[in-house]
């Protein structure tokens, strides 16, 4: 992945650069020259690989050194981009649309398969190939020189995938028509899932195309649940020996799905070695760089390859090159030795030769079928022709404004960035901010043809503009699988578990090895061989059965008996209140404030009717009415109890010679005093549903087997300061009552207020603990328990004496009876 295309733009203008007058730059070896090249207004620069790899040669640094000498020509792929660029840049002259009376030309350099040679010719392309470049034709100023000379060097690549060269910060001038190669890590792990393939190996070329690939495909792999066997790493310089080890691994590997991540050049001698030894059976998923390379597919001992599929570089058309590409030849440039090169390659003749086998100039290369000829798979060439025309594009958007060439490097590389069109084939191009294309791939398969070769079936396609539902297409079945077989593949560590039983990972083994172990009380195993958490195992464990959901209902019996006693409840205060009306001009009725009574009254009903908000489905008004509604009911309640003792009090007091007291706790203050508690307790709820109100909450740690659906408290603060609040009411109350319960009335309310709020007060303290205790529905029951058992407290020990007198000691009932006193108790 070696091959880039670059642009160098030779503009003579005014440029500033300082150097001493007697300075001279002198080249050191011999310069690169370009194999292809027409000088025209604008040159394009191009490395693309011809020749086998450069010859290496200890140098002395003694001497000048020898020019570097390359192997024999080899690549018709190569020769083909370096045509495609050329074809390109004359369509491009011959538009009226980019560059109206500007002419590109090119200058096309061989890297001979060589980092060492490639960089050689980028040095070529930057600096020229003159011997020398001096300053004598600049200008002095202030014992500097001004230089009229300037060039820019700008990066576009049709072939390097690695996904390194998006770090802007090492690379800011780079672009590239090929989709990195993060995209298709990450597509190729999720066609492994796709196909449901979780145990797989991996091949990768030692280098950065490699190396960063897989890198990649693990990191998507592990999100999605796929584990990697093994990791191989394999370059074309390594011995046989390393190769035979990494045919080892695979034969000795239990994964039937091997991702090989490599390069062509490095994958060739690991094929030579698996076709020796005859290894079958393997499902390949190939990266784009090589499979779609044509070799591999028509050379019989690669039949082992047939069902290999991976993502290729989308395919285009591009009308005229076929034409363009067969009207090559070597009488258009005589003295050109690329040429001859390419035609003694491809009609195997010599035109060092006057005898049989001599080249004559008359062959025809439309005659030929080869991979220089053939246009059906034009993926990379593809980009090498998108290439050009972003560069066109680039250059034509700048030339329409003003520029000044201090800054032109920064300003072409801001126009390249926004740069945006759409070539012939109907393709839009742009690029993002790391100057990546938006990734496109074709989902290719390797299908038998008739004549024994391996053709490329189109099966799919992967889309990353599109979203995570869409972006892999697959058409599963026109699919053909390792051995030409129809039967899709499996490759598992470990079967799926069968019903009843679980995984259980095994100790020091990937996630995707485990044991089946059978399933606990509660579990299952389902299809994806996952436990489901909120449901429970039938009988046969094998499938999953709602969990009961708890809780207190009006259909069961604890539920319907509680109803029951809150209507009772509801029904005797009813009575109450009639037998009060019915005799409410009566001393009893109207001592101690017959108002207040009959507020309280209203509020025990309140009191008994809110413990029915608690029985039932929770929901989010339920859940909020029942606590706030109990808080508030209450402490209405205490408030009537204790503006009642308070009132005992200051009668009492009233009595006494000189005091005037009652004036200052008349009807009005009690109403006022049960208004301004009440409030208090009402802010207090409002406060706690504003800020985290109780909402229903489904508990599934109480039981393994059911499921508490509960009231969250929401804020615990809110509900034990409104449970707080009642109980401080009912504390004082309880006291002044208890300070009131001696007063020597013949009918004094405090001691019975005394009584009530003492079995008030114990049912709540003996509450708390209940509740906390209490599982499931029953934390609900302790509750609406508390509720009644303090009402009916409440109802009996304060109106059970009244509601005596009134039906069956009416003769007590007298204004003469409720004020006497009794003269056998003290003060």
């Amino acid at each position: 992945m070696q091959e880039y295309t670059f642009i160098r733009v030779y503009i003579y203008t005014k440029v500033n650069i300082a150097c001493k007058l007697s300075q001279i730059c002198r080249l050191l070896g011999q310069p690169a020259l370009p194999l292809l090249s027409a000088q025209k207004d604008i040159n394009i620069g191009a490395i693309f690989s011809f020749h086998k790899s450069a010859l290496l040669k200890i140098q002395p640094f003694t001497s000048k050194p020898k020019p570097t000498t390359c192997g024999s020509f080899n690549s018709l792929r190569g020769f083909k981009y370096a045509q495609t660029l050329i074809f390109t840049i004359e369509e491009i002259n011959n538009s009226t649309q980019l560059f109206p009376g500007v002419s590109l030309g090119y200058k096309i350099y061989d890297s001979c398969s060589s980092i060492s040679q490639t960089v050689l010719s980028g040095m070529s392309l930057m600096n020229g190939y003159e011997e020398t470049l001096n300053c004598s034709v600049c200008n002095v100023y202030e014992n500097n020189t001004i230089c009229d000379i300037v060039f820019f060097f700008l990066q576009i690549s049709h072939f390097a995938t690695c996904a390194c060269l998006s770090n802007r910060k090492r690379f800011p001038s780079f672009f590239r028509t090929i989709p990195s190669d993060y995209y298709q890590s990450r597509a190729l792990a999720q066609l492994v899932k796709h196909f449901g393939w979780t145990w797989v190996g991996t091949v990768r070329s030692r280098g950065d195309y490699g190396n960063n690939g897989i890198a990649a495909f693990e990191e998507t792999a592990k999100q999605e649940g796929i584990c990697i066997e093994y990791s191989e790493a394999i370059l074309s310089t390594d011995p046989k020996e390393q190769f035979l080890k990494t045919l080892e691994v695979i034969k000795k590997g239990t994964a039937r799905v091997v991702l090989a991540f490599v390069a062509v050049g490095d994958f060739i001698p690991l094929l030579n070695v698996i076709a020796q030894h005859n290894i079958t059976g393997i499902q390949w998923v190939g990266s784009e760089s090589w499979i779609t390379y044509r070799t591999f597919a028509e050379t019989k001992e690669c039949s082992f390859l047939s069902g290999a599929v991976g993502f290729a570089i989308a395919n285009a058309k591009l009308v005229g090159l076929r034409e363009f590409l067969v009207n090559v030849h070597p009488d258009q440039e005589p003295k050109n030795e690329l040429l001859k090169e390419f035609w003694e390659t491809v009609f195997q003749c010599s035109f060092r030769s006057n005898r049989s086998g001599g080249c004559t100039g008359s062959e025809k290369l439309a005659e030929l079928q080869n991979e220089y000829t053939d246009v059906s798979e034009l993926r990379i060439v593809n980009k090498v022709y998108t290439a050009v025309y972003a560069i066109a594009h680039t250059l034509h958007n700048k030339s329409t404004e003003t520029y000044y060439v201090s800054d032109f490097s920064s300003q072409v590389l801001e126009y390249m960035r926004d740069v945006r069109f759409t070539v012939k084939t109907g393709e839009e191009i742009f690029f993002d901010s790391s100057g990546d294309p938006a990734a496109r791939y074709d989902l290719i398969n390797w299908q038998p043809a008739d004549d024994g070769s391996l053709q490329f079936k189109h099966v799919g396609f992967y889309d990353s503009s599109l979203s995570s539902e869409q972006c892999l297409q697959v058409i599963q079945e026109h699919m053909i699988w390792a051995g030409n077989s129809r039967q899709f593949p499996v490759s598992v560590c470990s079967e799926s578990c069968p019903t009843g039983t679980r995984k259980a990972v095994q100790k020091g083994r990937p996630v995707c090895c485990y044991d089946c172990i059978l399933c606990a009380e509660g579990e299952i195993n389902n299809e994806t061989g996952k436990i489901a958490h909120v449901y429970w195992s039938n009988e046969g464990k094998d499938k999953c059965v709602l969990k009961v959901v708890e809780f207190l209902s009006y259909t069961e019996i604890m539920g319907r008996v509680l109803c029951i006693f809150s209507f009772f409840g509801v029904l005797l205060t009813a009575i109450v209140s009639f037998l009060f009306y019915l005799h409410k001009e009566t001393p009893i009725v109207r001592a101690n404030n017959s108002e207040l009574s009959f507020l309280l009254l209203f509020s025990l009903s309140l009191c008994f009717l809110c413990s029915l908000t608690f029985i039932g489905r929770p929901t989010e008004w339920s859940c909020m009415l029942r606590h706030t509604a109990f808080g508030i009911t209450f402490v209405l309640c205490i408030s009537c109890v204790l503006g009642k003792t308070i009132v005992v009090l200051m009668a009492f007091r009233a009595t006494l010679p000189g005091s005037n007291v009652m004036k200052w706790f008349g009807p009005l203050q009690q109403r006022l005093s049960v208004v301004s508690l009440s409030l208090i307790q009402m802010i207090i709820c409002v406060l706690w549903l504003m800020i985290s109100p109780p909402i229903p909450y489904m508990n599934l740690s109480y039981y393994r087997e059911k499921i508490i659906l509960e009231c969250n408290l929401g804020s615990a603060l809110g509900f034990w300061a409104v449970l707080g609040y009642t109980g401080l009411l009912s504390i004082l109350c309880f006291i002044l009552a208890f300070l009131a319960r001696k007063l020597p009335d013949n009918f004094n309310e405090a001691k019975f207020i005394t009584f009530s709020m003492l079995i008030f007060c114990a049912v709540w303290i003996t509450f708390i603990p209940a509740y906390i205790s209490s599982p499931g529905k029953f934390t609900v029951a302790v509750q609406i328990f508390a509720i009644l058992a303090s009402s009916f407290g409440l109802l009996f020990c304060i109106f059970a004496p009244k509601c005596y007198i009134i039906l069956l000691k009416p003769e007590k009932n007298t204004k003469k009876q409720m004020m006497g006193k009794s003269s056998s108790k003290a003060l």
